[in-house]
Parts: C-alpha cells; structure tokens; sequence
C-alpha cells in the first residue's frame, strides 16, 4: 500500500502560538507495499494489518500468527534467567524448614502485585501449615523508595531467615551487606537498572534479566514479571503441568496488571504476558478482583477489557495507595477471603483516588502557571520545577504531565524540612536515568531506567543539580526543539473502515509503550456540516470520505470525534466545505446506547491544494 510520502517526509503543522504546546508535527511511518502484499497473502490478513505487522518487526507468517495468537507456550523458560536456579533451591528449602519469609515490595502497582504473586506462590506451596509469608511495603512519605538497613535489622531479631525483594533492591549494597552480618539470606528480584558500573548487590541469588552475564531472552521485564518468573520457576518443580495449565494463566492477571501499569514495551513476552492475563481478567475469581472492578465501574462480563482499562481505570485506583496512604492494604485487597473487608478497601481506593486527583489539579495550576511565566523556562531542553511542600506522592504524575504539555524531559522536586525529593520522565532519545547519573554525588539515593527516575538529595543541592542537568540536556539535545510528534502507521481512508478491520486490530492489543495503537491517515476530507462544539472543548465533524470527491459516488458523511480539539478547530477556521487531511484512531465505544465504531480525531490539518 503506497502512501505517496517517503520516510523522512512529513505533513504540515500550523504555528504555535508562544504559550501554547508545542507543535505537532505528523510522521508517517514508510510503506512497503509488496512485502505488505506478501505477507498479507501468507498470512491470510488484510494488508493494512500487514503493514501494522511489518513496523512491529513481524516480516514473516509463522511470527504473525505467534504475534496474533499469543499462547503459554510463547513464555520463556524462566531457568534462563541469571540467579534462578539458586533462588529455586534457597525457597525450597525455606518452604521445606517452614521457615519465616520476608517479601521486601515497593508502594506502586508493581511492587504490590509482585508481592502478591509470591506470598501466593509460597502459601500455595507450603499448605496451611507452611511457612510464615510476612510482607513489608514501605510508606512512600516515611520510608521513600528502596530497602531499608531497620527494616532488615527487626527482620533478624524476629527469627526472619529469607529476605526476597521485589520490584527494589538493585542498588542495595549496603543493605544486601547488612543481611548477610545479620544472617539473612537475602535474593533480589528487580527491574532496575544496575549502577554505572554494573555492580550488583552481593545476594544470595540476583533475578534481573539486564545485569552483567544475563542471557534471558526478555529484557524489559517489569518487577511483577520478575517475581512471577520465580513463583513459575518453583511452582514448576512441584507440578510442572498444573503450573502450565491452571496457575499461570491465573497468577498473569497480575502481571498483565502490573506491566501495563509500569509501561513496560508490550513486544515479545511482556505482550504475551499482558494479552493472556487481560483474557485471564474476564474472570476475576478473586474476592479483591472482583471489589476493585466494582469500584471502578467495570463488569469484565459485559465488556471486553483493554489495556486502557488496566493503565486508565484500575491502575490509578491500586497506585493511590501508595500516593496517598499506606500501599499495604493493596495486598490486602488481593489476598483477603472476607468479601467485605475486600468491598471496604477498594471504597477506600476510591477515595483515596480521588483525593490524588484533586491535589494533582491543584498542583497542576501552579505548574502550568510558572510554564506560561517563566521565560527561563523555555531556553532549557529539559525542565526542573520544584515546589515547596508538593504532594510526593505525586510528583511522578505531574512529571508526566509536563513532559506532555513541553515535549521535554521533565523533573518535578518537593522540597520538605530540607529535603529535596525528585522524580522524573523522559522523551525517546533521552536517557534519564544518564543524566541524573552526572549528578550522582549530589544524592542520598537515587535509581530508575531511561524513562522514569527517583531520587532524594539535601535541598543545598538543587542548583548544582540544576546546572549540571540543564548542561547535560543542551549537549544532548543540542539542534533539537521541543515537538509533539504523532506518528501515523498507514494511510487508511475511512470508506475502508469497517467492523471486521476493527476485528483484525484488535488482535494486535494489548496496546502501549512498544505496541501503539494504531493512527492511520485519510487525506482530502471534506467538512459536510458546521463543526459541531460539545462542552466548548470537544468537536464532532461530518466528513465526506475522499472516494466521494474523487469519484463521485455518494458515500454518506463519516462522522468523527476529537476530544478537547475545540481550540485547535478554531485556529484551523475549519467550517462547513473546508478540506482537511484527518489523523484518527479507530475505537469501539461500549456504551450501551450509542455503542459501536468510532472514529477518534488524533490530529486534524488543511489539506494541501
């Protein structure tokens, strides 16, 4: 399928006004017609989806068919993973001498679910007169990121013998030496990037598919993934076809859960993993599941489940926990038999979600004020606010949001009794974690990956870190400006859009980092009615489909929507007869009324001519 523009050209982008987002620039993936064609043809799918295909790096039919029919059997072998063996026998043997566990979590998603899968894991293998599972996730306020020398300290004088951490503990040298004076057998399951220098904390056993000397074939693990590896690993020995057949894909509904969350690339096992456990979640058997559904307002019954569902609506429930209060009560939730005890705890999630929404807005307010005053601001390739008392709980969240509004890597601080506390998210091409690793003296502790970084430091501090990161930025960002960037993966017109295509692309989800949802491009649509505005801030339009102008056949007007594209109609002065090239995703919405297909706008220009 020809698009007619070559790899590097792109579409036109009105100007921005000075205090607006950046603009929006419209990249159009490269086509490749014939081999499209090909594999279309061996694979027995439309071209379009072949297209979609070929750009994931699916160029043959048996990969198309694993990518679209992602099974158990596609899970690697979790023996190949560095460590595993040695931590398989360490947790035997605890399970065997009913020893007492400690799971060392962390407060978000992850680390909650990561927990909940191995206190399950080793309950389910030491029976109801096994070994204690004791679990300790630490308060994000009190405690912050990362193990703690007491918590291990109180550990061994309560007759502790294993420590497993999960989802933290890859820059835990001080405590990993810690538990080795106290006598403590400790194995690290973690995500995290190894230090500058590739150290690794002297463990028992170190599960983590990205240090040295690692072979396991996924590297892109979240720590959920990396703690269900060593639940798989060890449930196997017992009963390797129970473990196929009926624990994985149970145990998956955490791990999809946790690797949408944490934004993790959904390519290779990481979307094996979430597909089957979103299948997995259409059946909540457990009593948390199904309270935590109910609070959200979703029947996995009478919808079928996205990755949006898991990142948008139950994700941020589970997260504010830990944002707001204590991240405990999360595994608690998950673990929990008492219906009510379930019912009162997800009410709580509510709540609390809610306070976190709140806040976040007002903080948000204050943000965006000083993007639209600061002149400074703007000279900068990256950017760091810091505010005086701002919720830690979510700084995370409002990094993110800058990095939307500004196309620029972004750190918020909250600064507290001297105290300054950071996190971080980043922009393809720029490495984060890099960058604050040039600032690394000037730290108590820090960590994180390419994309996403937390750190606490004294408030002394800040300008130096200020320098040498707005530094470290203009180096490797030099030449580049700030720019939303939409990338459209085929040219689609919109008389082709029909249910059984929508079908097809549905067997690409789960979508996410790594796996887009798909935006396709019809060109040369003309405006059949007056832009209808809906709540001042969204737009629905009616188009006639480019066959109509070019042929003359009467198609009946298409008719799309664009959320909060209000403002961007009218600087276009789109009206009734305007020619415009449409950028648009392709949804379903389940409403029960107006349910259906829906086109959805992600990005509207005049067409050229």
């Amino acid at each position: 399928m020809s698009t007619g523009l070559g790899p590097s050209e792109t579409l036109p982008v009105a100007q921005a006004a000075v205090n607006s987002p950046p603009p929006q620039r419209w990249q159009l993936s490269p086509a490749h017609p014939e081999e499209a064609a090909s594999l279309a043809a061996a694979a027995h799918v439309p071209v379009v989806l072949a297209e979609l295909l070929l750009a994931r790096g699916v160029a043959t039919a048996e990969a198309a068919f694993q990518f679209l029919n992602p099974e158990i059997g596609q899970l690697h072998d979790p023996f190949q993973m560095r460590g595993m063996a040695a931590a398989v026998d360490r947790l035997e043997l605890a399970i065997s001498r009913r020893e007492t566990v400690l799971l060392y979590g962390d407060y978000d998603v992850d680390g909650t679910t990561a927990v909940v899968l191995l206190k399950t894991a080793i309950e389910m293998l030491g029976g109801p007169d096994g070994c204690e599972v004791r679990f300790h996730v630490p308060h994000r306020l009190r405690e912050g990121y990362g193990m703690q020398s007491s918590v291990l300290e109180a550990a061994a004088q309560e007759g502790v013998g294993l420590v497993i951490s999960v989802d933290t503990g890859m820059r835990a040298f001080a405590e990993a030496g810690l538990a080795r004076e106290l006598g403590l057998d400790l194995i690290v399951t973690d995500h995290h990037l190894p230090d500058a220098g590739d150290a690794i904390p002297d463990a028992l056993a170190v599960l983590n598919p990205n240090q040295p000397g690692c072979e396991y074939p996924e590297k892109s693990l979240c720590g959920a993934a990396i703690a269900f590896k060593l639940a798989q690993a060890v449930l196997a020995r017992r009963d390797p076809d129970r473990t196929r057949d009926k624990t994985v894909p149970s145990f998956l509904k955490m791990v999809a859960l946790a690797t949408v969350a944490d934004a993790v690339p959904l390519r290779g096992e990481n979307r094996v993993m979430a597909a089957l456990g979103i299948r997995e979640l259409h059946r909540p058997a457990g009593t948390g599941l199904r309270a935590l559904f109910l609070a959200a307002g979703i029947d996995p019954a009478a919808k079928q489940l996205t990755s949006f569902d898991l990142a948008f609506r139950l994700a941020p429930r589970i997260n504010a926990a830990g944002r707001m209060d204590v991240a405990a009560e999360v595994v608690e939730l998950f673990t929990t038999r008492d219906a009510a005890r379930a019912a009162e705890l997800a009410v709580k999630l509510e709540r609390l979600n809610a306070e976190r929404r709140a806040t976040e807005a007002e903080i948000l307010r204050q943000v965006e004020q000083r993007l639209a005053t600061d002149l400074q601001l703007k000279e900068h390739k990256m950017l760091v606010m810091i505010g005086d008392g701002w919720h830690r709980g979510i700084i995370g969240i409002l990094a993110s949001r800058v990095v939307d509004r500004t196309a620029k890597p972004a750190i918020v601080v909250s600064v507290e009794e001297g105290v300054a506390y950071g996190s971080g998210r980043s922009i393809d091409g720029f490495p984060l974690l890099e960058a604050i690793e040039s600032c690394a003296d000037l730290y108590t502790r820090f960590g994180g990956h390419a994309f996403a970084v937390g750190f606490a430091m004294p408030a002394e501090h800040l300008p130096e870190m200020e320098r040498r990161l707005y530094e470290f930025a203009a180096e490797r960002l030099a030449g580049q400006e700030a720019e939303q960037v939409l990338r459209i993966h085929a040219e689609l017109p919109l008389e082709r859009v029909t249910p059984v295509l929508a079908g097809w692309l549905r067997k690409l989800e789960p979508f996410g980092h790594g796996n887009p949802e798909p935006v396709f491009l019809a060109r040369n649509l003309r405006l059949a009615a007056p832009v209808r505005s809906m709540k001042e801030r969204h737009i629905r339009l009616e188009v006639n489909a480019a066959a109509t102008l070019t042929t003359g056949v009467s198609l009946p007007p298409a008719k799309v929507i664009g959320w909060n594209l209000a403002g961007r109609a009218r600087d276009l002065g789109l009206q009734q007869g305007s020619i415009i090239d449409l950028a648009y995703r392709i949804r379903e919405n389940d409403h029960p009324q107006y349910g259906g297909l829906q086109i959805e706008i992600a990005g509207i220009e005049l067409a050229n001519g």
